[in-house]
């Protein structure tokens, strides 16, 4: 946390800046393209990780399919996970976040400019919405960042179980699922410290739908924790 009030205090008036920028360019998305938004969300994150002192490194980038929609399903572990993902990416991808969560200030224009879907945990009617949402979009070649874990307090390096629901996006869209290991991605907002520190996303082999046709999502769900616990395992 002592990071996080740092970062606001010594970003400022970037602070003041994007949140008009954000409101006004995803208020006339007829101007500015979902590329053009996303571009901004990723200068947000660059301002965010310089004025934070926080460096991730990136591996198996090649390991991502190259064309059609997919999800990503990493481990969570804290605000910083998403600002640590998105960085890579050079075409614009979305993340779906708790509704209530999301409507925090700066995550809200964050959240707006990726085109994130929102999930509602008491609205069922607004969850087959999201659903349907997300089915479409992975069929037009969209891509999207899911938490299969569903929280993140306290979890750190530690992996929790995953909600086996969390892959039925993928499963009825018969898209490729991409497991990510997250490692150290708590330390920027979690440990009270100011002193540079170093984060590890881990881009895994992907499920394509021909290995998991066979398999129940709550299979599919045991099958990726196991590939990001052994990734885990082996780098940190």
């Amino acid at each position: 946390m002592l990071r996080f009030c740092w970062v606001i205090f010594i970003s400022l008036p970037f602070v003041i800046y994007y949140i008009c920028k954000a409101e006004y360019v995803c208020r006339h998305k007829d101007i500015y393209s979902e590329k053009y938004r996303f571009n901004v969300a990723k200068h947000m994150i660059k301002v965010v990780k310089t004025n934070a002192f926080i460096r991730t490194k990136a591996y198996g980038l090649e390991n991502l399919p190259k064309k059609g929609g997919y999800v990503m399903y990493p481990n969570h572990q804290g605000k910083y996970d998403v600002l640590g993902m998105l960085d890579e990416f050079d075409r614009p991808v979305s993340v779906m976040i708790d509704e209530k969560r999301s409507k925090m200030l700066l995550t809200d224009q964050f959240i707006k400019l990726v085109n994130g879907v929102r999930l509602n945990r008491d609205d069922f009617r607004a969850q087959v919405g999201v659903f349907n949402r997300v089915r479409e979009g992975l069929t037009k070649g969209k891509r999207y960042i899911i938490f299969p874990e569903g929280g993140y307090h306290g979890n750190r390096n530690r992996v929790l179980d995953f909600l086996p629901g969390a892959f039925k996006y993928a499963v009825k869209a018969k898209s490729p699922i991409v497991p990510v290991a997250l490692i150290d991605s708590y330390k920027p907002f979690e440990i009270p410290s100011l002193k540079p520190v170093t984060t590890q996303v881990h881009f895994l082999e992907p499920l394509y739908y021909e290995d998991y046709k066979d398999m129940n999502t709550k299979e599919i769900a045991e099958a990726v924790r196991t590939r990001i616990v052994d990734a885990i395992d082996a780098y940190t």
